[in-house]
């Protein structure tokens, strides 16, 4: 008896620690991906194609009643006219369906099937601030992911992009906590990557690192 305790004790040990070794190389994985996308963006400040802002009009912000990716729809429905709700989509479904990049890139294509909704993501600085600013310059708001805070907690949430000036160093967004932000470039960049999300729980790190949740993320929406 006390021979097979050992045998199943050794087991569990060696799974403990190959689990252990798994999620670490994960960790490390997430970590240089990370690092690979804060290349250095300071040129777009000298660069004449940034030099004229672009705004999108007629954006209405709301608060969001059943969820922020729910939410970022029914605002992009009633800038294109039409009348999609965060309701409908929950009667529609009886759930949320948009917890994921991908699900939310999929649920976009399936309610504006006038535009190609992509997600791309991990994304370097330089690539993320250029799709951002020619899709804006096409006329079209931006579904983007971010670290942003609710009250003083940090979550992950969906928002739109609806304005960037750079020479004037700021990004305009709708947010769906009902408001909208002027950050500057450098924090905007903050909150895409997560690099600002303080205190981050381990089940949102290990979901990074498995590919649940992606970092400098945006949705380009074109017709």
């Amino acid at each position: 008896m006390k021979y097979k305790w050992n045998k199943l004790i050794t087991f569990l040990f060696a799974c403990i620690l190959a689990l252990g070794l798994i999620v670490a190389g994960l960790l490390v994985s997430l970590s240089v991906r990370t690092n690979g996308m804060l290349d250095d963006y300071s040129l777009v400040y000298r660069d004449e194609k940034y030099s004229i802002p672009v705004y999108i009009d007629g954006i209405d912000v709301i608060k969001q009643d059943v969820s922020c990716g729910y939410a970022v729809i029914e605002m992009f429905s009633a800038w294109c006219g039409k009348d999609i709700t965060e309701e409908s989509l929950y009667s529609s479904y009886g759930k949320v369906v948009t917890s994921t990049g991908k699900n939310f890139c999929k649920e976009m294509n399936k309610q504006f099937p006038e535009y190609t909704t992509t997600i791309h993501k991990y994304m370097k600085n330089t690539e993320l601030i250029d799709a951002v600013y020619n899709n804006l310059a096409n006329g079209v708001p931006v579904p983007f992911e971010w670290a942003a805070l609710y009250g003083d907690v940090w979550t992950l949430h969906y928002s739109l992009i609806v304005g960037m000036d750079i020479p004037g160093d700021k990004v305009t967004i709708a947010n769906p906590y009902g408001y909208y932000e002027e950050l500057p470039l450098s924090e905007f960049l903050d909150r895409t990557s997560f690099e600002a999300y303080e205190g981050m729980p381990w089940f949102l790190k290990l979901g990074f690192a498995v590919g649940v949740f992606e970092k400098n993320t945006v949705f380009t929406v074109e017709q």
